[in-house]
């Protein structure tokens, strides 16, 4: 579909067109020219930018859809509604449905579904059969099926020696295993931040040892073999201080943090909205200045929205019975801006990075490129309710409010979509 872009600023570090205001003409899934001024053409759509940025198509490398078998927190059409909304033209999704993507039959039953969407779909594949973290699973046969990565989602691999051996089986065909770092001996059943906050509000509380623990565990075996491993959703000062010594070491270890950890805190929970339990839960402020920092010196690889999904009987509880999770794809832009990030900084860790670290294909907004973009207005207020939501869910704590920064066109796959 053809597509006029005009006057946007351009915020892309493969670009030479990068902070640049230019207008962009895309002809049948192409970007065909960029220039300062250019006139539309007949029967061209035109987008007017009116003060908005464009940079490559936003990925997230960490969410749930609950198709197959848990359809009621989000199947793919309502998922890839949701993440146009937000702004994400591509998705790795977790394999914790009901079945497990844990064969090639159910890789391939997720790429089967989702194809010719605006949005790419990644399906990422189970470690462990069932995600128990006893057996591997058929990581093979599901890469050759289209598996991206490999992961036991919010499952995290307690067995040193289990995790040992999926390094090794995975090193031998360039597979990237995504874990999240918990060690549950020591969590327990830990419901928030272990501080004078979780004092003050009579919880028991998740000690940041736990997560770091976990972590300083999969850098020594990665380490030893030799093999990549990606820590996903970091939330301590500590775990950063750790990745960055191990990189400094040369151990090949990447990790990402969700987008609501970077502005919010364990202040938010004194109401004991459910709303705002997630896992790794919301840390303190001295904690969101250490990943901040962590993005800004390259040792936080990316952002991801860790968007998860719930019906209303897992949230609208007490806050010891909640489940876990917020729903994200269509806030992350928002929690972002909200925090500082520079549209070059969320072009790299929210478009560029991620695609990346997955060996994708980064797009680029170049002359003659395939056309993979997201334009956003960073000022712009929209309030985010029932009407705007298009999850399936509802269990956000900014459900009802009125956020900055707008998403207002996708393009991807030779289709856009508008929002007003």
């Amino acid at each position: 579909m053809n597509l006029f872009i005009k006057g946007i600023t351009i915020a892309d570090s493969n670009s030479k067109f990068n902070e640049q205001t230019c207008d962009i003409r895309i002809e049948q899934g192409k970007i065909t020219a960029i220039a300062k001024q250019l006139s539309p053409a007949k029967g061209e759509q035109v987008f007017a930018a009116d003060g908005a940025i464009v940079s490559p198509g936003f990925f997230d490398l960490n969410c749930m859809v609950g198709d197959p078998g848990l359809e009621t927190k989000e199947d793919l059409q309502t998922l890839t509604a949701t993440a146009k909304a937000g702004g994400f033209t591509g998705l790795a999704v977790l394999p914790q449905t009901k079945p497990v993507v844990q064969s090639k039959g159910q890789v391939a039953y997720i790429l089967n579904k989702a194809k010719n969407n605006l949005v790419d779909v990644f399906p990422i594949g189970a470690i462990s059969n069932d995600l128990e973290g006893k057996e591997l699973a058929e990581l093979f046969d599901m890469k050759n099926a289209g598996a991206i990565a490999f992961s036991d989602g919010d499952h995290p691999i307690k067995d040193d020696g289990f995790m040992s051996r999926a390094l090794q089986y995975a090193q031998g065909f360039d597979a990237l295993l995504m874990v999240y770092p918990e060690n549950r001996s020591i969590a327990g059943k830990a419901q928030i931040n272990e501080s004078e906050n979780s004092i003050l509000l009579g919880m028991k509380g998740l000690p940041s040892l736990a997560e770091e623990m976990h972590i300083a565990r999969d850098i020594y075996l990665a380490n030893y073999h030799e093999a990549p491993v990606h820590i996903t959703t970091v939330s301590t000062a500590g775990s950063v201080a750790l990745i960055k010594r191990a990189k400094k070491d040369g151990v090949k270890i990447t990790c990402d943090v969700a987008a609501h950890q970077l502005s919010m805190t364990e202040d938010l929970l004194n109401e004991f909205d459910s709303n705002y339990k997630v896992k790794p839960p919301l840390r303190s402020k001295s904690d969101v200045k250490a990943l901040l920092t962590g993005l800004k010196d390259g040792t936080i690889d990316a952002v991801c929205t860790q968007h998860r999904p719930h019906e209303i009987e897992f949230k609208d509880v007490e806050f010891e019975q909640a489940s876990y999770g917020i729903i994200t794809l269509q806030t992350a832009l928002p929690l972002l801006l909200v925090a500082g990030l520079s549209p070059g900084m969320i072009a790299e860790k929210l478009s560029i990075n991620p695609r990346n670290l997955l060996g994708l294909k980064v797009p680029s907004i170049n002359i003659g490129e395939i056309a993979n973009l997201t334009a956003y207005h960073p000022e712009e207020e929209w309030l985010f309710d029932a009407t705007t939501n298009e999850s399936r869910s509802n269990n956000s704590p900014l459900l009802g409010k009125s956020l900055k920064g707008k998403v207002k066109l996708v393009y991807n796959n030779n289709q856009f979509q508008k929002y007003e």
